[in-house]
């Protein structure tokens, strides 16, 4: 093994990161307490920051601070506070789920080395370009992928400068990540904004299968993968965890950075992986790597397997033998966690304190001696210009505490501020006492130069393309093509997820049927991303939707018009700029999990369209695996390349509130879960109608909740109606769709 492949650790807590660092992690990655998608982890204040740094630099680990959620147009002046800091803190690395944000860095902060978030998908070659051109030095890929798409993806990112991450060990989505809206959708607390209440664990109603836990999967372990995901050409293997506690962090990272070293060393793996299973886990798994997709991967306990694994070792059955597993065991997990105390109890994270002591006299610099620690390391400046006698407001130490006050970015704790060695009634231009300051920082921080503090101009709120809203609708079907043709409203046709491979015949539909604006999907892997690509190279049409970048950033280089799908989850007017300033994009699809209040703020770039979809069925989630297998049962072994093609099952899940959730395949399409309400949200069209340039209604049959099928050529005469100010219209909607809400309108993130 040739090249160094860095190990990167979770750290929810100024404990974990430090057991990370003494277990051997190159990386660290954690979080401030805001904009980071893990908010029930503690979390670090500006003030442990310094520190941490420090800590982490010392021993040759880098730390990247997560900031990979949406975010608020509300919120930008907040970030923009934070980016001001950052970028002169030394920080290795930020990790960056929202479009908008890749905008403000690359315009404003462009020393900040940016990391694009598992949050946004990341599973085809057209993203990982679209990704380089807006910013991004390194990605980390969808945990669905399997090693040979990862080798074929990392081998793309490398020729594009970026460095490719892989989840290697922890928690599995049973989702892709970036596209779960459950937690949102039902108790309003959203993925996207770090508060997943992971509605995947929740227990259900006993499915047919007998399970009570049918989305529950069991945790990633690529432990003895080592030797592939180095073949790989993967550069960095990431640890989830940040709610974790310290000790699972050193258990882990040590026993994974001894496979490592071992590996590094000999080529050989070690064969025990006992203490991964001596912390939390739920049982493991590799089968998304392995791209063996079997009911395996699930386990019916979302709760900590640690103990009973320990007993299936053992192979005991008797009571006072099992009695005695499980003291074992949990006298192994004290002397686990005995080591961890021993090993990071004489590691601080206290600002280091240095004294100032200034001095000077008439027709002498002024000198500022800066002695750090315990007169561990001394260091003398002097000003260029020379002190001069004061007519008016002299140098004292009031002036010179004022000017140093927030000296170094908070990096230190100044224990002494000695001003006795400078003469009274003295004055220096202020000009020289900044560049003293500046040049002290520079020496402490051992900056290159200091950034000064970026003010983001406001954004202008600029005018719609078309005065009056019009209505745009969703197909699917060929057996849906006669609504085309009783409205002027544009119609989009939906695209599969998977497409057989030379196949015309959604070409052929799209040929003959010009009017369609073809829709792309939001997951586009291997084979389905190249056909969606030869879809658009074969009917180069004027207009596209898009819901996945790859295919945006092909639709880019062909010159074809495109606007943003619902899913990009954008949020504010950065987004909306990077988007159009990086790949030409004329419009994009507000999310659907932002509120009015939230929405009104967002400031529309020039000559761009919004749209905003009033109606349609709520997705909750999407998985590459198969929720069939342990709800309704499934003859097939594993996921095989039919079955995304040629199945199209449906069933319900109840959790144990009572509330049902639509389970639906389409031909093609991947396995969804819907709330058991769609979405109809009339209120906007009053609200905020002067913002937006098309509403839209999708009429497909998937997931259609309640599953009644309202006649949709009369939804659209009604939504028409309901356009043009018709109250009646609106209450007819009501009616016929049955089961609605209008919930993350009101409540927004």
């Amino acid at each position: 093994m040739n090249k160094k492949i860095e190990l990167l650790a979770p750290g929810g807590d100024v404990e974990a990161i430090k057991a990370g660092i003494i277990a051997g992690a190159n990386a660290v990655y954690c979080g401030l307490v805001n904009f980071n998608a893990r908010n029930r982890a503690s979390n670090l204040s500006f003030d442990d920051l310094p520190g941490i740094l420090r800590l982490a630099h010392e021993h040759d680990c880098k730390v990247f601070l997560t900031l990979n959620v949406v975010i608020l147009e509300q919120e930008i002046a907040g970030l923009i506070k934070v980016l001001n800091k950052l970028v002169n803190s030394k920080i290795d690395g930020i990790i960056v789920q929202d479009l908008g944000v890749f905008n403000l860095v690359k315009k404003h902060f462009p020393t900040l080395d940016i990391h694009a978030s598992t949050q946004l998908t990341t599973h085809n070659e057209g993203q990982i370009k679209f990704l380089a051109k807006i910013g991004a030095s390194r990605l980390n890929l969808s945990r669905e992928l399997n090693i040979h798409e990862i080798k074929s993806l990392t081998a793309v990112a490398h020729q594009q400068g970026l460095l490719s991450e892989v989840f290697v060990h922890g928690a599995l989505c049973v989702a892709f990540s970036g596209q779960c809206y459950s937690s949102s959708v039902s108790v309003g607390n959203s993925g996207n904004r770090g508060s997943c209440s992971q509605a995947c664990r929740d227990e259900y109603e006993i499915t047919e299968t007998g399970n009570q836990y049918p989305l529950n999967l069991k945790d990633n372990s690529a432990y003895f993968d080592l030797p592939a995901l180095v073949d790989a050409g993967v550069d960095s293997l990431k640890v989830e965890g940040r709610i974790k506690n310290a000790h699972y962090v050193y258990t882990v990272i040590d026993t994974w950075r001894k496979q490592i070293d071992t590996f590094e060393q000999s080529g050989q793996l070690q064969n025990d992986d006992t203490n991964l299973h001596r912390v939390f886990n739920r049982s493991f798994t590799n089968s998304f790597l392995k791209g063996d997709l079997t009911k395996d991967m699930f386990i019916d306990s979302p709760r900590d397997y640690s103990l009973k694994h320990a007993i299936k070792e053992s192979q005991v059955v008797l009571v006072k033998d099992i009695a005695q597993v499980k003291k074992d065991h949990y006298q192994q997990k004290n002397n686990l966690g005995d080591a961890l105390v021993e090993k990071i109890k004489d590691l601080s994270t206290a600002k280091q304190s240095i004294s100032l002591s200034f001095s000077g006299k008439l027709d002498q610099p002024l000198s500022l001696t800066i002695i750090i620690g315990d007169k561990e390391k001394t260091h003398v400046l002097e000003t260029k210009s020379t002190l001069s006698a004061a007519q008016q407001l002299p140098i004292n130490q009031s002036v010179l505490e004022k000017c140093f006050k927030n000296f170094a970015f908070n990096h230190f704790d100044i224990s002494d501020f000695n001003c006795t060695g400078l003469h009274e009634n003295l004055i220096l231009p202020f000009k020289e006492l900044t560049t003293l300051k500046n040049q002290a920082t520079l020496l402490l921080t051992q900056l290159a130069k200091i950034t000064p503090p970026v003010t983001v101009p406001k954004l202008v709120h600029h005018k719609k393309i078309i005065d009056k809203p019009s209505l745009s609708i969703l197909i699917a079907d060929v057996k849906d093509l006669y609504l085309a043709d009783l409205s002027n409203a544009d119609v989009y046709f939906k695209l599969p997820e998977s497409l057989k491979k030379g196949c015309n015949k959604h070409i052929d539909i799209l040929v003959n049927n010009p009017r369609l604006i073809p829709w792309f999907p939001a997951v586009l892997i291997g084979k389905d991303y190249d056909e969606s690509i030869r879809i658009l190279e074969q009917v180069r049409p004027k207009r596209i939707v898009s819901n996945n970048t790859g295919i945006a950033y092909k639709a880019f280089e062909m010159g074809i018009e495109w606007i943003a799908g619902p899913f990009l989850n954008t949020t504010n007017s950065y987004a909306l700029l990077t988007l159009q300033e990086e790949l030409s994009c004329a419009g994009a699809f507000i999310s659907n999990e932002i509120n009015r209040i939230q929405i009104k703020k967002i400031a529309r770039p020039d000559n761009f369209k919004l749209i905003y979809s009033i109606y349609h069925p709520i997705l909750l989630m999407t998985s590459r695996q198969c929720f069939f297998q342990r709800t309704v049962g499934c003859e097939k072994p594993s996921i095989e390349d039919g079955c995304m093609l040629k199945c199209e099952k449906s069933t319900t899940i109840t959790n144990t509130s009572g509330v049902s959730f639509a389970v639906d395949k389409q031909k093609g399409g991947y396995p969804s879960i819907y709330n058991n309400e769609q979405f109809l949200n009339l209120d906007i069209v009053n609200d905020l109608g002067d913002l937006f340039d098309e509403f839209f209604i999708d009429l497909t049959d998937i997931g259609s909740g309640s599953k009644a099928e309202p006649d949709k050529a009369q939804l659209i005469t009604q939504f028409e109606n309901s356009l043009n100010g018709d109250e009646n219209a609106q209450q007819n909607l009501h009616q016929m769709v049955e089961l609605s809400t209008r919930n993350q309108y009101r409540k927004g993130l």
